[in-house]
Order: C-alpha cells, then structure tokens, then sequence
C-alpha cells in the first residue's frame, strides 16, 4: 500500500480489529476481555502468558498484548470498552508495522488527521471522562 492510499480510517480499523482479536484470546482464557477485575483482586498477576506465544501486561487502565503477530497497547474505556483509541496508541501501532502503515509512523501526520476528523466528526470522545476516541454514530454526525 502507498503513503498516499493509506487512510487514518485503515489505521484506525487494523488497531480496533487487533484489540478485538487480543481481547477475545484473553476471554477464552479468563472468560472475560476486561481483566482488570481479575488483577485488582489478585486472581491473576499483573504480567502473564495466556497461551504459547500471547503475553499480557496490565497497566493503569489499560493492556498491553503481545502476540507473534505484533503488539497491541490500548485502554478500556469507561464501561470496559474496548474500541477507543487516541494519537498516542495509533502512533505506537503503526511504528510496529512500519510496512504497512509507513505514513502513520509520523506522529505529526496523525494529529493533524485525527484533527481533521474530529472536526468531519468522524471520530468522538467516547466519554468525557476519557481521552479515547471511538467512530462517531453516523447518524449524529449529520
């Protein structure tokens, strides 16, 4: 894929598909995708192997996954949710696949389009308590 065919939108969709799919590892494992419960009552440690190959790290509010395909970092928002995303985590995603999303390893080039569409309001704050942005519901953006 060109610099100049890629889109915020492919970043955005690849980062949210790959939360989905690490999260759902972690609900085969601990029946759940929100394991942070699971931490604060100490039923599992903070870092740990779910399969071969599939590690986590818990921090604050969020999870850090690795898998032999890549890493994935990313928050839970507010009630859980697992597809928000901000400049910060798409940057690092898209640092980790240089060869796919080469035009996003510069983090000027993704504030300046992670502007632009939240001024398009493609993209929303999912809470105002939180810095995540998920997709705006098409229909309040028009």
């Amino acid at each position: 894929m060109s610099d100049q065919n890629e889109t915020l939108e492919t970043l955005i969709n690849d980062f949210i598909s790959m939360v989905d799919s690490s999260t759902l590892i972690l609900e085969n494992k601990f029946g759940t995708r929100d394991i942070r419960r699971l931490w604060y009552t100490k039923a599992i440690k903070r870092r740990g192997r779910v399969t071969r190959g599939v590690k986590y790290e818990l921090h604050g509010i969020g999870c850090r996954i690795n898998l032999s395909t890549g890493t994935v970092d990313f928050d839970y928002g507010p009630n859980g949710e697992i597809n928000g995303f901000d400049v910060w985590r798409l940057h690092n995603f898209a640092c980790e696949r240089p060869s796919k999303h080469r035009k996003y390893c510069n983090e000027e080039t993704i504030e300046k389009e992670f502007d632009e569409y939240i001024t398009l309001k493609k993209i929303k704050k999912i809470s105002a308590i939180s810095n995540l942005y998920v997709w705006a519901d098409l229909k309040e953006a028009n």
